[in-house]
This record gives structure tokens, C-alpha cells and sequence, in this order.
């Protein structure tokens, strides 16, 4: 947009504001026939392919905050956990609408960042930005996605496939981004503040921009690698719950087998917290966990050589019986809640 740093989007309105996103666009890909300019937009859908619908709302002072969160970051993010939810079903995203609630008084830059924010992930993810909706806030700022993605029959993941016996997978390391997000409450002093350790760097990363394991879920629904497959938006203790309740299963985790880092498994401690404890209640990881059936082992191999740098973690197995255990060497334990949002 190249608006001075005074303006607001109140002093652009909605049209100008419309017009600069617009043009910020690259070419649309052939299957979009109308984009953005017409009352909705127009799109083929991928031949012989289901189609994954899914959508998320993020609202200042609950899904993030300013004082933590730049423009790029809210406008990142806002994209990333939607394109995480499309993994999580083994697809691949193709479209986003964008919806944006603006109070009068925010600077026409903090627009502008969070839309930088929103379009270098849908570029790299092979997002078209479609459509959507400006509106004024009179109150927080609010940023609400849909994205829209593909996937061929058979290759759908649920979270209702998982059977006993299944092995149980998670990306990443659970517990970085809510650590990152406790350093952030107690030491920073702005949105861009980062701590001087790297490893608690790149947690605090993982709370500002996460980043969406859509190569994994795509190739575990290819592969047929997973009976069942969640996005950890509110914390793995929570993902498991929901894939157990869903298949009617159970399930014990390994608490030695987490892939706590040794950053975040750091700051649990000095605060006073315990690791394991808050590894698997802590959100906002955007991880992919994961049911593996003995029988795919093979496929899911193939999944876990092509997943890059990403590592892809076995923390416990599915049950027949209905308990949900953490394992603590020779104790057994309750699995922790995950977060709630009422």
C-alpha cells in the first residue's frame, strides 16, 4: 500500500483498502474464473477430488495480542492455522476468503504488514486468496479465514479411524510455542522483542508464526500411512482426547518419549512448571498428531523420508481400553486437560 505511517484505515475507507489488497494479487490460477471484485468468487473444482472446507476466527485479546504480535505475525498466522486444519484431513489447500474487522483508528501500515504476512505464507503454500469481506470494528480486531482445499477419495483423514494397537505419532516438538508465549508474557516489552537464546527463540517463533505441517498430512492421506489425524491447536493432550473419544478408544503416552525441547523443557522448569505436564496441555504448536496401524509402518516410513527436517515422533499407542494414561516409567498417570475456550 505505501500509506504514510499516520494514516488510518478509517482515512483510506473500505474501497481503497479493498483496491491496494487487490493489487497486491498475483495472476489467479485458471481453475479461479472470478476473484475478488464480484459479489462471490467463481472456482472449478479439482477433477475426481473431494473438497476440504474449514474455517477459523482470530480475535485480538484472544487468539493474540499486539503487545506480542506483530501485523505479520497476526496476518501469518491467521492463514497458517487454517491450512493446518487442511493437513489434518491429508490435503492440500487451493483457495482463501479473507475476512477483516478493522477498528477506525488502526494504521494503515499495520494493515499493510498483516497482509504480508497473510500473502508470503499463501505464496509458499500454494494459497490463492479469493475473496472476502472488510468491515468496521468497534472494537478488537479481528482476522477470519476459510480456506478451502482438495483431496481424493480414500485419502481423507479423520480423527475417527484409530484402532488399538495404532501406533501414536506427533510433529514437531509439542510445548515450544507455549513456552514461547510464557516467555513473551513475562520479559517482552514489544512485538518484536526475541530472547538472546536461540533455542527459546525459536519457540517464541513457533507462538508468533507457526508453521503448517501441510507436506506431512498431504502425504500421509497419499499414502494411506494414518488411520486417524488431528491439528494441534489446543495441545496435544487435547489431540489425543479428541481422536480417543472419536474412535472410541484409548490411549498411553510415553512421557520419556515426548519431543520436549530442551529450550522449552528449560523454561517449564525455572518457572516452576512441570515439562511434561505443560508440553501436553500448552497450545497454539499447530503440530499434526497422528494413529499409525502396524500394517502401514512401510508407508508411514516413506511419509517420515520425505517430511524434510521435520521430525516425526512415536509418544505411545492406542488402546482398547477406554483410559487416557501417561506413562511415567513405572507409574501411571490421568492425561492432563488441554486448553478450553469457555
Amino acid at each position: 500500500m505505501n500509506t504514510p505511517g499516520s494514516t488510518t484505515v478509517a482515512h483510506l475507507g473500505e474501497r481503497r483498502v479493498i483496491a491496494d489488497i487487490r493489487a497486491r494479487l498475483p495472476a489467479p490460477p485458471p481453475w479461479l474464473h472470478l476473484g475478488i471484485g464480484d459479489d462471490a468468487a467463481v472456482a472449478a473444482p479439482e477433477r475426481g477430488a473431494f473438497e476440504i472446507l474449514t474455517t477459523d476466527g482470530l480475535v485480538e485479546g484472544v487468539h493474540f495480542d499486539r503487545r506480542f504480535s506483530s501485523p505479520y505475525d497476526i496476518g501469518w498466522k491467521a492463514l497458517a492455522v487454517n491450512i493446518s486444519d487442511v493437513a489434518a484431513m491429508g490435503g492440500s489447500p487451493r483457495l482463501a476468503l479473507l475476512s477483516l474487522a478493522l477498528p477506525s483508528e488502526l494504521p494503515a501500515s499495520d494493515l499493510d504488514s498483516l497482509m504480508d504476512g497473510f500473502l508470503d505464507l499463501a505464496r509458499s503454500s500454494g494459497v490463492t486468496l479469493a475473496g472476502g469481506n472488510i468491515t468496521k470494528s468497534s472494537g478488537p480486531l479481528m482476522v477470519d479465514v476459510t480456506v478451502t482445499g482438495s483431496v481424493r477419495p480414500r485419502r481423507v483423514l479423520t480423527r475417527a479411524g484409530a484402532r488399538p494397537g495404532d501406533e501414536i505419532y506427533v510433529t514437531g516438538s509439542p510445548g515450544a510455542a507455549a513456552a514461547g508465549l510464557g516467555w513473551l508474557r513475562g520479559e517482552s516489552t514489544g512485538p518484536e522483542r526475541t530472547p538472546e537464546d536461540p533455542g527459546l527463540a525459536a519457540c517464541v517463533l513457533r507462538y508468533r508464526r507457526p508453521e503448517p505441517r501441510g507436506r506431512i498430512g498431504m502425504l500421509a492421506g497419499r499414502n494411506r500411512a494414518a488411520s486417524a489425524c488431528i491439528d494441534l491447536s489446543d495441545g496435544l493432550a487435547d489431540g489425543i482426547r479428541q481422536i480417543a473419544e472419536a474412535s472410541g478408544v484409548g490411549a498411553v503416552i510415553d512421557a520419556a518419549a515426548l519431543p520436549i525441547s530442551a529450550a522449552a523443557r528449560k523454561w517449564f522448569e525455572q518457572s516452576g512448571l512441570d515439562p511434561v505436564v505443560s508440553a501436553l496441555a500448552g497450545g497454539d504448536d499447530y503440530e499434526l498428531l497422528l494413529a499409525v496401524p502396524r500394517r502401514a509402518r512401510g508407508r508411514f516410513a516413506t511419509v517420515q523420508r520425505q517430511a524434510g527436517t521435520v521430525p516425526l515422533t512415536r509418544i505411545g499407542e492406542i488402546t482398547e481400553a477406554r483410559e487416557l494414561t501417561v506413562r511415567r516409567g513405572d507409574r501411571d498417570e490421568p492425561l492432563p486437560s488441554g486448553f478450553v475456550h469457555f
